[in-house]
């Protein structure tokens, strides 16, 4: 290859990398309204925007890409721990990080910029960003939900145990929070009905019960989450 085929090769590419570039750069920011669903920014999720920044969590955390590397990203928290996961975090991370080897400090956030932070992260969440961070992909199951899955799919009681607030607490083959009982193997010790009724009034099981009722949960995730954990033996 002659010095001339090189520098002509070499021109060719760069211009035309450049202007492949520059294309879906001008394509993206045209669709980033659409993308980011620029219609449904309410006050409450600049709100949280602003609590995410008065407290400088991207220290810390990552989010959209951007940010701390010592705390797990938070681009769709709310698919991974639920609303109430959030909402326990940050209200008694001391508790919810116990025997973590990473720790949250207490930020003291008042209860208004906690309800705000849901609806930032739902919005965060539902930007289309090409299926990105992997860890969060829909394409795949979380590593919480292979852990709790009965089989191919994962089973309604699972759902429950992992959507609703359970894992703020407790933990299943160390997936988890650390503040409650490990229930790997609870169905070896209570009955699915036992754990029910754990479920709606724990003092009716255990005087010394730190887990208050769990009036959130309907009936039939009652019965299901209770079924779920009785099967773990």
């Amino acid at each position: 290859m002659t010095k001339k085929i090189a520098f002509w090769i070499f021109l060719l590419g760069t211009l035309s990398s450049a202007v492949l570039f520059l294309g879906l750069t001008v394509d993206t920011h045209r669709q980033v309204a659409a993308l980011s669903h620029a219609d449904k920014l309410s006050e409450n999720v600049v709100a949280g925007k602003r609590a995410f920044e008065k407290y400088n969590c991207n220290d810390c955390h990552t989010i959209l890409g951007f940010g701390g590397y010592y705390a797990p990203d938070l681009t769709k928290v709310v698919q991974r721990v639920g609303e109430d996961g959030i909402r326990y975090r940050v209200k008694h991370p001391e508790l919810a990080f116990a025997n973590s080897v990473r720790k949250m400090p207490q930020q003291h956030v008042s209860e208004v910029e906690i309800e705000s932070l849901v609806p930032f992260f739902n919005w965060v969440g539902e930007i289309d960003n090409g299926d990105w961070p992997p860890q969060d992909s829909k394409k795949r199951l979380s590593r919480s939900e292979q852990r709790l899955s009965l089989g191919a799919t994962v089973s309604p009681g699972a759902a429950v145990f992992q959507t609703k607030g359970c894992m703020n607490c407790h933990s299943l083959h160390g997936v988890g929070g650390t503040f409650g009982p490990v229930l790997d193997t609870i169905g070896r010790t209570l009955t699915s009905e036992q754990i029910e009724q754990y479920i709606r009034n724990p003092k009716s099981v255990n005087p010394n019960a730190k887990m208050p009722p769990q009036n959130g949960l309907s009936d039939r995730e009652r019965d299901e989450v209770a079924k779920f954990l009785g099967n773990l033996k």
